[in-house]
């Protein structure tokens, strides 16, 4: 719904309609936090005064259109209409050198990416291209970037836009399917350990790229919906503080994949198969890490404080179970591919240790479940 301040007299500037704004005081002299009492005025209406300041120092007027949204249940944000559907930065230009390592100049297209540019522009500062520069780039923008697409190339130019629209991938279906690749990452992974696939093995490799694109999409989400509270609700949160409780768990996610790769790249390293019986104990202790893994995942999907607090207080069973098998490894210590079987091991322990910190996230992003406010006397 549009509103228009209003200017009154001598009084306060004011927006029309519902809700105004009129009177009050500052608060400790502080130029952005000010008090004010609502007053009701006629049947139907209410009035709270904007400060003259914030109308200046905005550029607003009599006549000037502002948004009201709701926000949370405890806060009313007012926008200026002209600047409502601005929130994505539009354009970024990226100067690139010969001089400079291909990585650099990935890692500042990934920047701008992350910050919400929809269009980038990357410009030869020798007026050419480097072409391992340009093959790069666009490999970049193939593989990483979800929603990106190269739209104008030539030697020394090259322009990228962002066509993805926000409702179309929520954060939460976003994480659903990092969570899915990377749990069956670690499901393939240990069925290639057991018939020394290293077909499967390095499929799994480039398995873990799409759950980078899926994090690369997600951060830059939460970039932005942390300072636009529209941006916010499309992308299905509830409040800035979860942005950083749901930064923490996709890095995590991308770390419990990070480990299926790191399983598949020992593989790779093994020459045979190892013996039936610490294949078995192995596949054990996978299948336990990766249930914790998916029990963290429906605890945060279903907002279920309980059920994260159950996961932390039964992380000594992955403990023991990994203690256990580290014993077995190390009083046969001849054995071949001991060192591989060690790492493994580890991977698959740590795998179970950022299903632990997921749990964390959990709990407080659902604190408010099991808190009350105290009585006020």
């Amino acid at each position: 719904m549009g509103w228009q301040v209003k200017y009154i007299g001598n009084m306060s500037p004011h927006i029309s309609s519902e809700i105004y704004m009129v009177g009050g005081r500052k608060e400790q002299d502080a130029p952005n936090y000010w008090t004010r009492r609502i007053q009701f005025s006629g049947k139907s209406s209410y009035i709270i005064a904007l400060p003259k300041r914030w109308i200046e120092d905005m550029k607003l007027s009599a006549g000037s259109e502002l948004t009201i949204s709701r926000y949370g249940s405890s806060s009313l944000i007012i926008t200026h209409r002209s600047q409502a559907h601005q929130s994505l930065r539009s354009e970024a230009l990226i100067e690139s050198s010969t001089k400079d390592h291909p990585h650099s100049l990935i890692r500042r297209i990934i920047s701008a990416y992350l910050l919400g540019y929809t269009i980038i522009h990357v410009k030869a500062k020798e007026g050419k291209f480097d072409l391992r520069h340009k093959e790069m780039l666009k490999e970049t923008v193939r593989k990483s970037l979800i929603g990106a697409e190269v739209i104008d190339e030539s030697s020394s130019h090259i322009t990228i836009q962002i066509f993805l629209g926000l409702p179309e991938l929520s954060v939460e279906n976003a994480l659903r399917r990092m969570f899915l690749i990377a749990a069956s990452m670690h499901r393939d992974v240990i069925n290639a350990l057991s018939e020394l696939d290293r077909d499967i093995a390095i499929g799994i490799i480039r398995e873990d790229d799409e759950v980078d694109r899926f994090s690369l999409y997600t951060i830059r989400q939460l970039k932005m919906a942390v300072s636009d509270s529209r941006i916010l609700e499309k992308i299905g949160l509830e409040a800035p503080k979860d942005c950083l409780g749901y930064r923490v768990i996709v890095k995590s996610v991308e770390r419990v994949a990070d480990h299926a790769t790191s399983i598949a790249q020992n593989v790779l390293l093994l020459k045979n198969r190892l013996d039936a019986d610490m294949l078995s104990r192995i596949r054990r202790l996978s299948e336990l890490a990766v249930g914790f893994f998916e029990r963290s995942s429906q605890a945060l999907f279903k907002r279920d404080y309980e059920a994260a607090e159950k996961l932390i207080l039964d992380a000594n069973i992955v403990d023991e179970a990994v203690r256990d098998l580290l014993r077995v490894i190390d009083a046969e210590s001849s054995r071949e591919h001991s060192y591989v079987t060690r790492l493994i091991v580890e991977d698959i322990k740590r795998t179970a240790e950022y299903a632990t910190d997921i749990a964390e996230i959990v709990l407080n992003l659902t604190a408010d479940k099991v808190l009350f406010n105290s009585p006020t006397s």
